[in-house]
């Protein structure tokens, strides 16, 4: 029995669940195409769009090769490619869930101040969080932060814990990428009106104050595609402190200060505020 069979075992396990496998080499890299796929030249899947092999029957085209098809899992190619593999990948969006990869212990901070809880993945430096639901995946979104789900793969790390939950708008806001805008000087804020009526979530009043904090310095620390950032920022802090009338003008009066200091005009706060809160029902 050589180490790798544990490897196809599982990945034969993953398949008859229904999801998507593929080998991964030294790295965690995939496996380069073979000499009839090498640069594309057979012309690759349709697209990329779809899981699943090629035409071929080597380990390629990266995240496209992988399958649920026992047969091809256990083809020739593939059982030379699990003997040098180091652990199994899957297609997320194939799969239809998102993974959210959180790179560091700043990162995993972040998340669990900002983003809906849900299943929980460890890694071995960080943390996937996992959703249900499928969108264009994202590199960098912000520091520590990937998104692994359509044409992306990511490793298989066990099943997890916790309940997974329904992709939200606030994670799906964090691969929204727009041009920067200008940078004048900050201008008076006109601070919209809060959200009342929800039962207060937050434990202490530390718990809101570090993230308005953690708001601040995310708009502050952008250094591109800042109308997004703002927006993805005002979003998150409207999903977690926004429903319980515990976040004041004064809280908002800051989040606007810093997103007019990267160059937002007072109307594109007043905006973006806006389609937060009608992106989360407010």
């Amino acid at each position: 029995m050589t180490q790798q069979t544990p490897l196809r075992r599982v990945a034969l396990n993953l398949a008859a669940a229904g999801l998507p496998v593929l080998p991964l080499r030294a790295g965690k890299a995939p496996f380069g195409n073979c000499r009839q796929c090498a640069d594309n030249a057979c012309g690759g899947r349709p697209n990329m769009k779809t899981a699943g092999p090629c035409r071929c029957p080597g380990v390629c085209h990266a995240w496209a090769a992988a399958t649920t098809d026992p047969t091809v899992l256990t083809s020739p190619p593939w059982t030379a490619a699990w003997r040098r593999a180091v652990c199994v990948a899957y297609h997320p969006g194939a799969a239809g869930v998102t993974v959210v990869d959180l790179d560091d212990a700043a990162a995993v901070t972040w998340a669990r101040e900002t983003l809906p809880a849900t299943r929980i993945v460890e890694t071995t430096r960080g943390e996937h969080w996992i959703y249900r639901g499928a969108m264009p995946s994202h590199n960098a979104v912000r520091p520590g932060v990937d998104i692994k789900s359509s044409m992306s793969y990511a490793r298989w790390l066990g099943p997890g814990t916790g309940t997974m939950t329904t992709l939200l708008d606030v994670v799906r806001a964090l691969a929204v990428k727009t041009p920067a805008t200008a940078r004048p000087a900050p201008q008076g804020v006109s601070v919209p009106a809060r959200v009342r009526g929800g039962g207060c979530r937050h434990r202490t009043p530390a718990y809101l104050e570090r993230g308005i904090a953690m708001a601040e310095q995310s708009i502050t620390e952008a250094r591109s595609a800042v109308h997004a950032t703002v927006y993805r920022t005002f979003l998150a802090v409207l999903s977690t402190h926004g429903r319980c009338g515990c976040l004041t003008d004064a809280h908002i009066s800051r989040l606007f200060t810093a997103a007019q200091t990267k160059g937002e005009s007072a109307r594109h706060c007043v905006n973006a505020w806006t389609n937060a809160r009608t992106a989360l029902g407010m």
